[in-house]
């Protein structure tokens, strides 16, 4: 968490909120946020006076693009970013705050401290890790059943375990893929290669599907994710087996189970999944 859905709703809001505005300087609490440059004078002496252009998404990422620089952003378990005016009280676990010209500040918060920051060149930042290497955007024309049947019919990893992997398709985490399985009737510990051409079929629609009704609806609120203006997301209402242990499955009323795969908390129907 958050997973794209809720990455998609952040960059939406914070568009509405922060673009065109200027820095006129960075306070860092916690300098581990910050990964490159590995000096934090220099990140925040690089920043002053950029302008935010546009935010962009990519996978799990958040992409601030400045003037001449690009920030990539990741959340990871618990970053949340949020719009103020200066003088309003810090909140907790506030660890980088973006100082604007207009008097309103940019906070980043952040409980378990996991979340990064890195400064890269314009038109570079998606030609060196974290972003090199990554997959295609699952709403895109290049994210296809057959991409996925060719990505998977050698590998020997459940299927689970396979669609976390972001060198494939990126942007899906623990509950969008135990929400995408469901919804295609698939069991989370299939083989990657097992599944047929029309299953896969299957799943690649059910993949799509599951995440853009996820963002029409600000993502799924489990622990703590807000957007940028601190509203929750409402998915979690129409969750089919993520977070539902011995709940009745919604198509057939057997209790939900859950189980670990490649070490994440997985919930499955074992009446509906096969």
């Amino acid at each position: 968490m958050p997973e794209l859905p809720e990455v998609e709703t952040v960059k939406r809001t914070l568009t509405e909120l922060v673009i065109g505005k200027t820095i006129a300087g960075i306070t860092v609490k916690w300098a581990n946020i910050i990964k490159e440059p590995a000096d934090v004078l220099e990140f925040e002496t690089l920043l002053m006076n950029q302008t935010i252009r546009s935010i962009r998404r990519r996978g799990k990422f958040l992409l601030f693009e400045f003037d001449d620089i690009v920030m990539v952003s990741h959340l990871r378990m618990e970053g949340r970013y949020g719009l103020y005016e200066k003088e309003e009280p810090l909140p907790p676990h506030t660890h980088v705050i973006f100082h604007f010209t207009d008097g309103e500040e940019l906070r980043y918060q952040d409980v378990r401290k996991f979340g990064t920051m890195h400064l890269f060149p314009k038109g570079s930042e998606e030609k060196v890790l974290p972003l090199a290497h990554l997959g295609v955007e699952p709403f895109s024309e290049q994210f296809t059943s057959e991409l996925l049947m060719n990505a998977f019919q050698k590998t020997n990893r459940k299927i689970k375990v396979a669609l976390l992997d972001q060198k494939t398709v990126v942007g899906l985490g623990n509950i969008y893929v135990d929400e995408a399985l469901f919804r295609a009737r698939i069991h989370p510990e299939r083989l990657a290669h097992s599944l047929s051409k029309e299953e896969m079929a299957v799943l690649h629609k059910a993949i799509v599907s599951t995440l853009e009704e996820a963002v029409e609806m600000g993502g799924s609120s489990i622990k703590s994710y807000v957007n940028g203006q601190g509203e929750m997301g409402m998915f979690q209402q129409k969750l089919g087996v993520y977070g539902r242990k011995n709940e009745p499955c919604r198509q057939c009323g057997t209790d939900i189970l859950k189980t670990v795969v490649g070490g994440r908390g997985t919930h499955f129907c074992p009446n509906c999944q096969l």
